[in-house]
């Protein structure tokens, strides 16, 4: 599939078949993730694949901030992507100060681009996915005991599509664009 036809035919997936994702798979989606522009080539995000049922389904019931509709997505996909960020790098010098005034949020700025790198690859690679952004960053971080230097930037459920949505209305390019 070309870029274009890619770009405009993701959707974010709610609902997937009980079908595994192929570990591999999931290595060729982080592979082609790992292409996403960072700050000063930081390359700070990481993703953790939680397929173990148990701890999917303890993240589900645990850590989404009572947001049911976010635990039935999380149950319902065979594979959740934690998308990670190494906090403290983008957007700040050497020295730990910041580097713009946007100060830390280039670490954000950067997970956006690496989520949605993710969840493009995952399309073409025929796999739905959603970014969830509703849940406890502390619990998410406990429940998988990640390294103190790593912020949970997003949830990603990963799965086979068991719905094709629609996509909804888009502005024209006439209210996006103002050129001077």
């Amino acid at each position: 599939m070309n870029a274009i036809d890619c770009i405009k035919t993701r959707r974010s997936i709610r609902k997937f078949e009980d079908t595994p994702v192929d570990p591999a798979q999931i290595e060729q989606i982080v592979e082609a993730a790992a292409m996403s522009p960072t700050w000063k080539n930081t390359q700070t995000a990481r993703y953790v694949a939680v397929v173990d049922p148990a701890l999917k389904a303890k993240i589900a019931e645990e850590c989404v901030l009572g947001y049911s509709h976010n635990t039935e997505i999380i149950n319902s996909a065979p594979a959740l992507i934690v998308m990670t960020t190494i906090h403290g790098r983008a957007g700040f010098e050497k020295d730990g100060s910041y580097s713009t005034s946007k100060e830390d949020r280039w670490e954000v700025f950067d997970a956006g681009i690496c989520a949605q790198t993710f969840c493009l690859a995952a399309h073409d690679a025929g796999l739905g996915t959603v970014i969830l952004g509703v849940f406890d960053d502390a619990a998410v971080a406990k429940a998988l005991d990640l390294p103190e230097d790593q912020i949970v930037s997003c949830l990603i459920p990963l799965g086979h599509p068991a719905e094709s949505p629609n996509g909804p209305k888009r502005k024209t390019v006439e209210e996006l664009l103002t050129v001077r």
